[in-house]
């Protein structure tokens, strides 16, 4: 029988983060994947880091997105130096595009929120924001210029975590599907293997999408799949520098100038098929933002799925048996709160406390959620 200090289910980069942070505090650690790590939501994803609400429903994680996105530039070098690879970090800011006839008024508002929320935010007036970024639009009436985001390549992120985290002694198990949790009575024991059983001190749950669907863990993980197409576009003739954003489509330039385009939000299930319809809606709206990306070429097209929650939040943290620790429902933002999830995690394992509160998303929210509705009336 394995036996380990920390068993982590799932080799997504969160999963293989967590056991980079925990290998390097001493900890023997072991990570379980059905298949090889980093081909799931991190393959897929767009690498965006920005700690601005999309929707009012995320304010809630602004506080951690801010502390992940400051801890990305020492995250970045670690891993850099670790494995010997580049991650693709660029910190060149995000440029929001704004559309609408009341565009003063939507600016005044984008502005005031982001700096409420202690997040800069510059206003731009059309001409200014087409000199910054000249494959705009002239139909643009505004924007809002986020100096300070980011973004990585997560398809070079991914494997240089998981080779950081191997030269730390971590061990990585592709190919090991996980079943679910070994409990018993009130204590995880580890993980349920399909063909043997892993002996674990502590368990920490990192499965993406597929987190509820482990024995065991569906009270804590309620998660489900949000599908999100993406293109990459290339051009010779069109150069985009920051990350460009509007309410319909963003655009994400890699270092070897390819241009993402994404994504939509589909709830079909673990279907991962490409639709005409899906490719269309971002095109269009990706032209209707760099009209000269008519002439790109499609370089690929592909589809992920991310872990939604019922409430859209991250779950994060310990639950009611003792040594499980869940890291999922990251949603949209499974590479922003990447460094974020891996430091709290190795904090409470190695201290049994946070420096960043994390209650707002504990896994028991869910399992009092559910205990409630089966209560007689």
């Amino acid at each position: 029988m394995k036996k380990y200090d920390v068993a982590i289910a799932g080799g997504g980069v969160i999963g293989g983060s967590i056991a980079l942070e925990l290998a390097r505090a001493g900890l023997r650690v072991a990570v379980f994947d059905r298949q090889k790590p980093g081909q799931e939501a991190s393959w897929a994803s767009a690498g965006i880091i920005s700690p601005a609400p999309e929707n009012p429903g995320m304010i809630a994680t602004v506080e951690l997105a801010k502390c992940s996105a400051a801890l990305y530039p020492e995250f970045v070098a670690l891993v850099e130096e670790l494995s010997g690879q580049s991650t693709g970090y660029r910190r060149k800011g995000t440029l929001e595009a704004i559309f609408s006839q009341e565009a003063k008024e939507e600016l005044s508002t984008i502005i005031a929120l982001h700096h409420g929320l202690g997040l800069k935010a510059e206003p731009l007036r059309a001409e200014d924001a087409r000199e910054l970024e000249p494959a705009l639009s002239d139909e643009l009436q505004a924007a809002a210029l986020r100096p300070e985001e980011a973004s990585i390549d997560n398809r070079l992120l991914t494997p240089a975590v998981f080779e950081a985290a191997q030269r730390s002694d971590a061990e990585i198990f592709p190919a090991s599907r996980v079943k679910g949790i070994w409990r018993e009575g009130m204590r995880c024991r580890g993980l349920l293997l399909e063909n043997e059983k892993v002996q674990a001190q502590w368990t920490v749950i990192a499965a993406g999408c597929f987190s509820g669907t482990l024995g065991g863990i569906s009270a804590y993980a309620p998660v489900k799949p949000a599908k999100g197409q993406m293109i990459a576009l290339r051009t010779d003739d069109l150069k985009i520098e920051r990350v460009l954003w509007s309410e319909k489509v963003y655009l994400v330039p890699r270092n070897d100038g390819r241009i993402l385009a994404g994504a939509t939000v589909e709830y079909v299930g673990f279907d991962k098929r490409i639709t005409a319809g899906g490719i269309a809606k971002i095109l269009a709206a990706a032209i209707e933002l760099a009209p000269d990306l008519q002439d790109a070429r499609i370089e690929e097209t592909w589809a992920g799925l991310r872990p939604d929650s019922a409430d859209h939040l991250p779950i994060l943290g310990p639950t009611d048996l003792e040594g499980l620790l869940m890291a999922t429902g990251h949603f949209r933002s499974g590479i922003l709160l990447t460094p974020v999830t891996a430091r709290l995690t190795r904090e409470w394992i190695t201290e049994q406390r946070v420096s960043v509160d994390w209650g707002r998303f504990s896994p028991l929210r869910f399992a009092a959620a559910g205990a409630a509705q089966r209560a007689p009336a």
